[in-house]
């Protein structure tokens, strides 16, 4: 009997009730006919795309939550039917937890959903003003239980490090939080100033108001640990799960699988091309709506640069890279090809290699993206 589908679709709703400081991906303010017009462009290309088995659904923005549920609800049905999506396959949602209304996890879970991602990001308050985000902690608390008693299966909550003015002290406060509200997943980032961002201009003004490449550190490593003793497993390099609660759909991307991805700014990976939507709304709009291809960039990876690519991918994860399964799908004996690189990382404790497996070492996770940056530029 063959595999089932394995392929994810997102789609990215863009609008914000508010825009914050330190987020460059493409957003705007929510207005409702704006939303609206972009809602029926989407269906169009939804209905213009090649109508491939899917495994995984994802929906991200943006605020997808700004829109009301029932048309979320909607929108999963026609996305179901065109993409041939299984009962019972994963469907995630991320919500802002003040956006929340009476009912919204019920109309998801009727919908399919199994998943959703509370975009909480710090449970301080001063924290949470800092990063411009509206919520309360006690909100956070109750959507949580709001979304168990909906029955959702799995419940995620997103936390960022390394925000101006946080210490270990607070940060600790945060995954505690997250511990005892019982979550099955917890995603850990790290603060990121995108250029062009006020937070940009902000760190050229005060570059001391943000967290050292040392405090960095220790907050990433105090997160390993807590949630690694409270029973989750760190199975990607920002992710943490408890057993049968990891996200499917971004699995997907770090094997290196093909997904299609839906509406402005959003990035497609199929038959080895990569593909990424313009980020002009207006053009986005426009071309869905009227059932022109949508402006994109593309460009095909082939050859190391493809191979490179995937083994970045795998290495973020607990997995690492497994050189027989790397030889048989890019043609590569992985440790014959990356043997220079491999014995640098290993000599400095960064990378632990065996025949069978090829990991990040703990220090080596402190330090991945210039791990993984390696291999992509190689050869």
């Amino acid at each position: 009997m063959s595999p089932g589908p394995t392929l994810g679709i997102y789609v990215h709703l863009p609008f914000c009730p508010y825009i914050c400081p330190y987020c460059d991906f493409a957003k705007w303010p929510h207005r409702r006919s704006a939303s609206d017009r972009y809602l029926r462009a989407l269906e169009s290309e939804i209905a213009a795309t090649e109508p491939v088995p899917a495994a995984t659904l994802f929906f991200g923005g943006g605020t997808p939550n700004a829109y009301d549920a029932t048309e979320l609800a909607g929108l999963i049905g026609r996305l179901r039917e065109r993409f041939s999506l299984p009962d019972g396959a994963e469907i995630s949602v991320e919500v802002n937890p003040e956006l929340v209304r009476e009912g919204d996890f019920a109309r998801y879970r009727a919908a399919g959903v199994t998943r959703v991602s509370i975009g909480v990001q710090s449970f301080q308050p001063a924290e949470i003003a800092t990063l411009g985000r509206k919520h309360t902690p006690e909100q956070v608390a109750a959507v949580v239980a709001q979304a168990r008693a909906a029955g959702m299966p799995s419940v995620s909550l997103d936390l960022i490090f390394g925000v101006p003015g946080q210490k270990r002290e607070s940060w600790r406060r945060d995954l505690e939080r997250a511990i005892a509200l019982g979550v099955d997943h917890v995603s850990t980032y790290g603060l990121t100033v995108e250029e062009g961002t006020p937070y940009a201009a902000w760190q050229l003004r005060e570059p001391r108001a943000f967290a050292d490449d040392a405090l960095e550190a220790d907050l990433y490593g105090e997160a390993i640990d807590r949630l690694e003793a409270a029973g989750y497993e760190q199975y990607e390099i920002s992710n943490f799960a408890k057993p049968g609660h990891r996200c499917r759909h971004n699995e997907n991307y770090w094997n290196n699988g093909d997904y299609v991805g839906l509406g402005v700014g959003a990035a497609s990976f199929r038959r080895g091309e990569r593909g990424v939507h313009t980020r002009d709304l207006e053009e986005y709009v426009a071309a869905a709506a009227s059932g022109r291809p949508i402006p994109s960039e593309t460009e095909r990876l082939e050859g190391a640069r493809r191979a490179g690519e995937a083994a970045m991918l795998s290495l973020r994860t607990a997995q690492g890279v497994v050189p027989e399964a790397f030889k048989e799908r890019y043609g590569l004996d992985f440790l014959t090809f990356y043997a220079s690189i491999v014995e640098e990382f290993r000599a400095a404790g960064l990378l632990e290699a065996s025949a069978d497996r090829v990991r990040l070492t703990r220090r080596g996770r402190f330090v991945a993206n210039d791990v993984c940056a390696a291999f992509v530029t190689f050869g």
